[in-house]
């Protein structure tokens, strides 16, 4: 197995990737994502780690069962619990894939696990048989692989394989490993293990040293077939491996040895934009491959070769990865019900009949304030419009700011808390500081501004802003995030929704 030239893509944009900070996404930001990934040809979809949440649990359950081609994958820790409850999420899934992992590292296993080497070996035979009740298609990982000890991982994989695993990840979980390191490990284990040749094996880079990419081909040319890796390159602390890096590598210098992947990399932009819009993460401008520097140029030498010929100073094309092509609709607010549909169609958006419908009002108010409606207007649309039900404790009503250039700023917010409307006035420097104040004395609670983004979800001086907040409670970081076309009450409604989770999850006001 390990010998075919095919190079499966894993993603975990909706499980790894969400662990961003501030990336937390809702059912139908996921959705999307979800959605997006299936149609550009993503082997498997890591939909989230069904046990730590009800929320995650429903979604892994709902996104499942929609998906047309990737099989579906949900993440369990080797407990009974997890792997259970990973198997009932999945129920509905025409593909499915239980990953299931064991720290392998001495560090791990002595200070994280409190486990010696003898009782890990059990838990990896317990946890992969038991996950194979649910499913013929089990993924095990050896979490710090790259920190392991090469002898006890050689019994650990062997172990797993025999067990039922039929998909083996070695990860760098800390980022520490080079590519030189991480061939030797792939190819020591894959000559080592007797039983290696019954599966695939997996790579999974992290991003601490910016080796991720790097290190992922070097798995791949050891015998890996199989990347995991995440959209715009999200991930914990500094990342994994970006989707978009390892695929136009392969594209542009694999096929050299006869390495491919089945991604249409024609939706690599949109792909990129979409999970940009639904986590509130942009991407810095000179970001390999989707970055808006990507295919700029401004030496005037470049210029001058660019325009003798692109091959000179670009090495793929812009419409390689979707980046111009250009719709033959322009979306505005005279646009229709049956435009609007063909631009969902475009974008591979699958709704009901009444969530277009919900969506196609949203649309008319957003073009009642800007001129042209652009894609990542759609996509701000519909994350936003579809969140699940939430009792809102506390809404925005309105604000008003006075004063001028640095002088201090008078404000006046008005909130409905709980049914009731509330005013207050505050005076303090700076308009948004002054305007949280408010909102912290009206909703009596505590709180301090930990970090706030504000960024524009797409171009020109009418496009829409999306805010996310990350506020602390009592030693406790809660995030908050909203878009609106008003910079002040997307930054506003941000600091509400931290603070209606802060009232939802630890008391009333």
């Amino acid at each position: 197995m390990t010998m075919d030239k095919k190079i499966q893509i894993f993603d975990t944009t909706l499980r790894d990737g969400e662990q961003s900070p501030g990336a937390s996404m809702n059912l139908n930001e996921k959705m999307l994502v979800a959605q997006v990934l299936d149609s550009m040809g993503v082997d498997v979809i890591e939909l989230g780690f069904p046990i730590t949440s009800k929320g995650d649990f429903h979604s892994v359950s709902r996104i499942s069962a929609i998906l047309k081609h990737s099989t579906a994958c949900a993440l369990a820790r080797a407990v009974q619990k997890d792997i259970e409850t990973a198997g009932e999420a999945l129920k509905n899934a025409d593909n499915k894939l239980i990953h299931t992992f064991v720290a392998t590292s001495p560090i791990h296993m002595k200070y994280k696990l409190n486990k010696t080497s003898d009782e890990v070996l059990e838990l990896i035979k317990s946890s992969v048989t038991l996950a194979r009740n649910f499913t013929d298609k089990v993924e095990w990982s050896a979490e710090d692989a790259s920190r392991s000890e090469l002898d006890f991982l050689y019994k650990a994989v062997e172990l797993a394989i025999d067990s039922g695993a039929s998909v083996i990840n070695l990860p760098d979980t800390v980022g520490y490993a080079t590519p030189d390191e991480t061939f030797k490990m792939f190819q020591s284990v894959i000559e080592h293990v007797p039983n290696s040749h019954k599966a695939i094996f997996s790579v999974h880079a992290h991003d601490d040293l910016g080796l991720a990419t790097a290190n992922s081909l070097a798995g791949v040319k050891a015998g890996a077939r199989q990347i995991e890796c995440t959209i715009n390159g999200l991930g914990e602390r500094a990342g994994n491996t970006a989707l978009e890096e390892v695929v136009m590598a392969i594209k542009v210098r694999g096929k050299d040895q006869g390495f491919y992947t089945d991604i249409d990399t024609t939706k690599i932009t949109q792909a990129s934009k979409v999970v940009a819009t639904s986590t509130g993460i942009s991407v810095s401008r000179n970001k390999a491959i989707v970055g808006a520097n990507a295919f700029l140029h401004e030496s005037g030498i470049h210029q001058d070769g660019v325009l003798k010929n692109k091959e000179t100073y670009e090495i793929i094309t812009p419409e390689s990865i979707g980046l111009n092509k250009k719709s033959t609709i322009t979306l505005g607010k005279h646009s229709g019900r049956s435009a609007f549909k063909n631009k969902l169609d475009e974008l591979n958006i699958e709704l009901s009949e009444d969530e277009i419908q919900s969506a196609f009002e949203k649309f008319k108010e957003l073009g009642d304030q800007k001129t042209t409606i652009l894609d990542e207007d759609i996509f701000a649309i519909i994350s936003s419009d579809y969140k699940e039900e939430e009792e809102k404790a506390i809404e925005l009503i309105s604000y008003n700011v006075t004063g001028i250039s640095d002088e201090m700023k008078h404000t006046y917010i008005t909130l409905k808390i709980f049914g009731q409307e509330k005013t207050i006035h505050t005076s303090e420097q700076g308009t948004l500081g002054s305007l949280f104040s408010g909102i912290n004395k009206l909703a009596e609670k505590n709180t301090q501004l930990k970090e706030m983004q504000i960024n524009a979800l797409t171009e020109g001086i009418d496009a829409q802003a999306y805010s996310s907040v990350i506020i602390n409670y009592d030693d406790k970081l809660i995030t908050g995030s909203s878009k609106d076309t008003d910079t002040v009450t997307s930054a506003l409604n941000a600091y509400i929704s931290a603070i209606n989770k802060v009232i939802k999850f630890y008391g009333a006001c």
